[in-house]
């Protein structure tokens, strides 16, 4: 790999990580927070409560009182009971036949009005709220493929600053939008800059600041912050009854990002790599300063050094794409792992998230819990990474979670056991999920580093989309949705066994370095003792085409 001396000559004035990242690494950190609460508002927003048929003569309106939703006396002569002997949700009788509602009762014990309570999105038009969510999870897959290489194009600032904006305007927006197709429009736009701009970003921009000792604990803090931002999901829909008022106060946390244009540096290898060095260069020294480390940074010093070194750069380079993870064997088994995990982890940990309603209790209380256990497992892993190794807890984490999903199907629903069972799923799928953006980028070889983690990205964004849809399964079996999510999670869980271990060793460079790294070495190798190096079994050169790396 190409390795721009001067540039890390500059970057190892500021050390790892001092009081210049750690400002920055907040700044950064506000945009996982917002990520989260847009990701999951709808939840609150356009939330399904417990209803039943209007019964014409019985009720007086269709914002009945809760008392009246289960008024087996008054009601038995009017809905029938489904197979646990409860009242019916989408079916009233009319003499001995049985027809669907024309218009419903809501319990109104949580959530007095939302976008399924006005719309009716309940019974044969249950789809269509899981379509509204759906289609905010493919406006984040959009975000995450357009405004990714957008950030390498133009800088990781501006694309930061203008999703702040934008996640700002179209979520206040959205909660005055008064009609269902309008509305799917601007939920869409709104994944784009909601849950995807700042955030990914924001990521990036940490990465490309701290160093090497802080980026598992930084990486980690993002899925942490994420998590924090789902408990203000819970929090303000506690307080905020009115659906419009909630969007609008979850839109007003796009003010937390507009300071940023001000305070917030551009990432200075991206400036580095753009040819605009002074800037880079004064950046870092600004840093420096305020790290406190008594150094001082030669700015033509360093100028007129990176000019000497590129005179001497002559060494052609070759790109290599999303192409080449499939032509060679294990780069292609290594590859389709990975995805398969991407997709595990994402449809496992958004279907726990989104079904958090359907669990006994306060829903607010549910899904705030449901963020908050994730807290225990993210501090966990900062401390057993490096001692354990990626492959061995990604797939202990990605087994148990799955194990907990199928158990807490078959148990009596909203049970205090069936809730304890979810939430440790979720804390089990929520650190799997973590150490899979760092173990992703320890398997791939550096030229084709940003595609694996683009393509991995990808997948999770398609398991969030097609999560929404699963759920409505929950019409025919309730167990439907938790068994699929379980299922998929223990067979991604077990076939990491079949990755190498990266801990502790060089990252793949080349496509050459990334079709040897690994081969043999899978968890049950290793138990056998039988655990070859990342360089054996190295195939005839005739079979690879020898490549040289980019610089990322």
């Amino acid at each position: 790999m190409a390795v721009d001396h001067t540039l890390e000559e500059l970057m190892g004035m500021l050390g790892d990580f001092g009081r210049y990242q750690a400002f920055q690494f907040v700044l950064h950190l506000l945009a996982a927070v917002t990520a989260g609460l847009h990701m999951l508002s709808l939840v609150t927003v356009a939330a399904v409560p417990e209803h039943r048929c209007f019964i014409e003569g019985v009720d007086s309106s269709s914002f009945n009182t809760t008392s009246s939703m289960l008024d087996f006396n008054t009601l038995g002569q009017y809905i029938p009971l489904n197979k646990d002997g409860e009242l019916e949700s989408c079916w009233m009788m009319e003499g001995l036949n049985r027809t669907t509602c024309t218009s419903y009762v809501y319990n109104n014990t949580y959530y007095k009005s939302s976008r399924a309570i006005e719309w009716d999105l309940v019974c044969d038009r249950e789809w269509m709220g899981a379509l509204a969510q759906t289609v905010y999870m493919l406006g984040v897959f959009t975000g995450a493929v357009w405004l990714g290489g957008l950030a390498d194009k133009v800088g990781r600032k501006k694309v930061f600053c203008w999703s702040g904006l934008l996640q700002l305007i179209l979520g206040v927006a959205v909660a005055f939008t008064p009609e269902y197709y309008s509305f799917l429009v601007i939920r869409y736009l709104y994944g784009i800059f909601g849950s995807a701009g700042s955030y990914i970003t924001g990521f990036v921009l940490t990465m490309e600041l701290v160093g090497p000792s802080k980026r598992t604990p930084c990486g980690i803090s993002f899925q942490a912050a994420f998590a924090g931002g789902i408990i203000l999901v819970a929090a303000w829909g506690a307080v905020i009854h009115d659906r419009m008022l909630l969007q609008v106060i979850y839109g007003l946390h796009g003010l937390l990002l507009i300071a940023h244009w001000w305070v917030m540096d551009e990432s200075p290898r991206w400036l580095w790599m753009q040819n605009r060095k002074r800037e880079a260069i004064d950046i870092i020294a600004k840093a420096v300063r305020m790290n406190g480390r008594g150094l001082t940074v030669d700015k033509e010093y360093y100028l007129s050094k990176d000019k000497s070194s590129y005179a001497v750069e002559s060494t052609p380079k070759t790109t290599a794409g999303l192409t080449d993870l499939f032509k060679t064997p294990n780069l292609r088994k290594m590859t389709l792992n990975v995805c398969l995990c991407w997709f595990a982890n994402s449809i496992t940990y958004y279907g726990l998230s989104l079904s958090s309603g359907n669990l006994g209790g306060n829903p607010f209380l549910i899904l705030f819990l449901m963020a908050l256990v994730e807290m225990p497992s993210y501090i966990s892993i900062s401390f057993l990474l490096d001692k354990l190794g990626r492959r061995s807890i990604t797939s202990s984490l990605m087994l148990a979670g799955g194990i907990c999903c199928i158990v807490a199907a078959y148990l009596t629903k909203g049970s205090i056991e069936s809730t304890t069972i979810v939430m440790f799923g979720k804390l089990f799928i929520a650190g799997s999920f973590a150490v899979i953006y760092n173990y992703s980028a320890e398997l791939f070889p550096t030229v084709v580093r940003n595609s694996a983690m683009g393509l991995g990205s990808m997948c999770a964004r398609l398991a969030g989309a097609s999560t929404p849809m699963i759920i409505l399964f929950q019409s025919f079996d309730a167990r439907i949705p938790a068994v699929i999510f379980g299922v998929i999670s223990l067979i991604s869980g077990a076939w990491v066994l079949f990755l190498p271990e990266t801990n502790g060793k060089p990252m793949p460079q080349s496509l050459q370095d990334g079709e040897n790294f690994g081969r043999g070495d899978t968890a049950f190798s290793s138990c056998m003792g039988r655990n070859k190096t990342h360089m054996e079994d190295m195939p005839p050169a005739q079979q690879m085409v020898q490549l040289q790396t980019i610089e990322r």
